[in-house]
């Protein structure tokens, strides 16, 4: 369906936990979080009856994410249920990679397409200070695995933050030049209160272009999937990359999107914090149709854009990880 600016909303990001196995600076605070309850969290009978209602809108790409959807008990079997589902022509998945290695030959089994890896360093010690004692290796493990398994294309989501890997740029660029990799640069973006964002730290994606485009050709490329990068090929090279600019170039008008959170809020854009509850409506009865409508108006207030330049809000809004990556 379009909304009120004309834009035809095709996907869908679902959070499926809020709990990760990470503690990446700019996400989570050190100490963890306060973990919802169990009968908080929207079970998988009802994610695929929002899976369904949304299909009859139209939507026909679902993308799980988190916290890290892979800590969620039985996410494979979920991953076949959706897929299976008339209309939904892709299941993909967020991950940070850690625990894909074990998990990818029944994840792709069971439907799942694609998956989208997010890895902030090429060096191990700088991988695990962002991560909170992440492991790089396990990461990398995961990447190989999809590629082996032909989820193309794999794609990299890069954060770049000046003054931490920002010297990074060329080693990541040289990755998508030697695999079949899309890697895709993303600024550095406000998305909580959480005390390690500083303005001071944006690198905006056009310094990051023309680093890259001193030692690379760029050609540009049709968009590969549904996301707002703009992307390139790397001339000689077998992958490209991409560049998300929500900072300095934002996307909105572009944007075909929304959002449901880990207990059933729906968002229609990540920056307005108005959702619909559309577990309570489910825990109240309500029919697939009436759902599908329920949702429809959701979509049809989706703001024309964020206002990011404004800040995240400290008491109206939650934090990234709340609402879902």
């Amino acid at each position: 369906m379009r909304d009120n600016y004309g834009r035809a909303i095709s996907y869908i990001r679902i959070s499926v936990t809020d709990r990760c196995n990470l503690r990446c600076r700019y996400c989570m605070p050190e100490t963890g979080i306060s973990k919802l309850d169990h009968s908080q969290i929207l079970s998988f009978e009802d994610t695929v009856a929002i899976a369904e209602a949304v299909s009859d809108l139209g939507i026909s790409k679902i993308r799980l994410t988190g916290g890290e959807p892979l800590v969620r008990r039985n996410i494979t079997g979920l991953v076949g249920r959706l897929a299976e589902i008339p209309g939904i022509e892709e299941v993909t998945l967020t991950t940070n990679g850690t625990l894909f290695e074990q998990m990818a030959k029944s994840l792709h089994s069971q439907g799942l397409k694609r998956v989208n890896f997010s890895m902030d360093s090429l060096i191990a010690e700088k991988y695990r200070f962002i991560t909170r004692d992440g492991s790089l290796q396990d990461a990398w493990k995961g990447i190989l695995a999809a590629m082996e398994l032909g989820m193309n294309p794999v794609k990299i989501n890069t954060v770049i933050i000046k003054g931490f890997n920002d010297d990074e740029i060329l080693q990541f660029a040289d990755l998508a030049y030697r695999f079949p990799l899309q890697i895709r640069f993303i600024e550095f973006m406000p998305v909580g209160d959480l005390l390690f964002w500083d303005q001071s730290r944006v690198i905006s994606i056009q310094e990051v272009k023309t680093i890259i485009g001193k030692q690379y050709n760029l050609l540009p490329t049709l968009q590969a999937g549904n996301g707002p990068a703009e992307q390139f090929k790397l001339e000689g090279g077998q992958g490209g990359v991409g560049f998300i600019s929500p900072l300095s170039n934002h996307f909105c008008a572009k944007c075909n999107r929304i959002r449901l959170t880990a207990e059933g809020k729906l968002r229609t854009c990540l920056y307005d914090y108005h959702e619909t509850d559309l577990k309570s409506a489910l825990v109240e009865g309500i029919g697939r149709a009436e759902l599908a409508q329920l949702i429809a108006q959701a979509i049809s207030r989706k703001p024309e854009r964020h206002h990011m330049d404004c800040g995240w809000g400290e008491n109206n809004n939650r934090k990234m990880y709340q609402i879902g990556g």
